[in-house]
């Protein structure tokens, strides 16, 4: 297991039990994790958005082929031993975690928010967390502000 903070803070706490749950699963063989661009804090808040990118092991298959169309052969196919859908189906298990509050094809949204209120100040802060699950080499889904539609 290969687990790449470099690009993270260590904001978030439950990024981290994300980040302690995913290398838990014996199928992912990388996990990288990254601040997003998208946090940002005020009076009263605080939203911290990161990103984490999971690369899965791949396994292999053989698959019964025809070259020209009437010479039987086989190849062998590299597929992931594991997809989005499927690691959302384990970490809804996990107690502390649950099923993603977003989920498509391409990504895995989990939005967590929790007031928290310091020793000795009457007045405290709202921590709103968004944490995204990409797969390797996907780019992340930032919005510029100047897309427009065709």
């Amino acid at each position: 297991m290969e687990i790449d903070k470099g690009g993270w803070s260590g904001d978030g706490a439950f990024t981290d039990a994300l980040v302690a749950a995913l290398a838990s699963i014996p199928e992912i063989e990388a996990i990288r994790v990254e601040d997003s661009p998208a946090s940002h804090g005020q009076t009263g808040y605080l939203f911290l958005s990161n990103e984490i990118y999971v690369r899965f092991s791949a396994r292999e298959r053989i698959v019964p082929v025809r070259i020209l169309g009437i010479i039987p052969s086989s190849t062998r196919v590299s597929e992931p031993s594991l997809d989005l859908e499927a690691l959302d189906a384990r970490l809804a298990g996990i107690e502390g975690i649950g099923p993603a509050d977003y989920s498509d094809t391409g990504m895995l949204q989990y939005l967590r928010a929790e007031r928290i209120v310091p020793p000795y100040q009457t007045r405290g802060y709202k921590l709103v967390e968004m944490v995204r699950i990409y797969c390797f080499g996907t780019a992340p889904r930032r919005s510029s502000g100047t897309d427009t539609q065709p």
